[in-house]
């Protein structure tokens, strides 16, 4: 009788211990679940569209009432209505949309020059040692070193062309990519490379299935960070090395602008720089970068 009311409450624990482990996996399936519902047009209007515009709004007002009290002169400080009409001359001229795709053609095209360049160099830095003893301090050095200081010897090395804006954009961004890789890599826990290792995944497929994967976050900030060293010094050449042959980009526009002491021109040239960078930003990296959290359940679907 005894042995039956062992044997039974073996049962009953082995059975509550089932039911334990069944209540965890179905909560740790609860807490991995992403809600997959989409989020109603009315609530991304107000939550993601609504701010922006309103923070433009009061920036706009701010602007007119500085205009208005005249805390300078209208030489120094154009109203709104004065750069509008600068971009409506642009735009009525046909030449608008010509001058940002020069800049922004340009911008890209280094970028990707980078890109193929940085990713690379800053793999080899974060697995080699002696490379990142040889060359780690320099890469950190060049990207501390302010662009427009590369347009200078540009300009002597490969003269007055679209090859000088490329140098100087490879020359600014690709240290930010190459370090953005490496701490991406440097963050990767050491679990990770001895499971890769394990299952076979070594050298170049150690590198491509397990390391790069794993440092996308890192590699994705670096390339947000690539882009900003590639714009600020594509403008700084454009402003510097401006030349007809090199046809009429966003810098040389802004230097125009400056040389005829035409504010409104200066002020559009500014705004329409400042546009492109977030626009950029908006529609290539801020996609790239929510992707990436969510692919690691760190971002909610909507």
């Amino acid at each position: 009788m005894a042995s039956t009311d062992t044997t039974t409450t073996g049962k009953a624990g082995k059975a509550g211990r089932t039911d334990d482990l069944a209540g965890l996996e179905a909560g740790l399936d609860a807490l991995d679940a992403v809600q997959s519902h989409r989020t109603p047009l009315r609530q991304v209007l107000l939550q993601k569209v609504l701010p922006p515009l309103v923070a433009v709004a009061l920036v706009i007002a701010v602007w007119q009432i500085l205009v208005e009290i005249e805390v300078t002169d209208e030489g120094s400080l154009p109203a709104p209505s004065a750069v509008w009409d600068s971009v409506s001359t642009l735009w009525v001229q046909g030449t608008l949309l010509e001058v940002v795709w020069t800049s922004v053609s340009r911008g890209l095209l280094g970028f990707l020059l980078a890109l193929a360049i940085g990713t690379p160099l800053g793999l080899l830095v974060a697995r080699v040692k002696f490379v990142r003893a040889a060359i780690g301090p320099i890469l950190s050095g060049l990207q501390s070193l302010p662009s427009v200081a590369w347009v200078p010897p540009a300009v002597i090395w490969l003269g007055l062309n679209n090859q000088m804006m490329y140098a100087v954009i490879l020359l600014g961004a690709v240290p930010s990519i190459a370090n953005g890789l490496v701490s991406g890599v440097d963050q990767v826990p050491p679990l990770f490379l001895r499971a890769g290792r394990t299952m076979g995944a070594t050298g170049m497929k150690g590198t491509w299935h397990i390391v790069l994967p794993a440092a996308l976050p890192g590699y994705v900030a670096g390339l947000k960070q690539g882009w900003a060293f590639s714009w600020r010094s594509l403008m700084a050449a454009e402003i510097i090395a401006s030349s007809p042959d090199l046809g009429l980009g966003l810098g040389q526009l802004l230097e125009n602008g400056r040389s005829n002491s035409d504010m409104p021109g200066v002020f559009m040239a500014i705004l329409l720089i400042l546009l492109v960078g977030i626009a950029i930003d908006l529609l290539l990296f801020s996609p790239l970068e929510r992707a990436v959290l969510r692919g690691r359940g760190l971002l909610v679907k909507s």
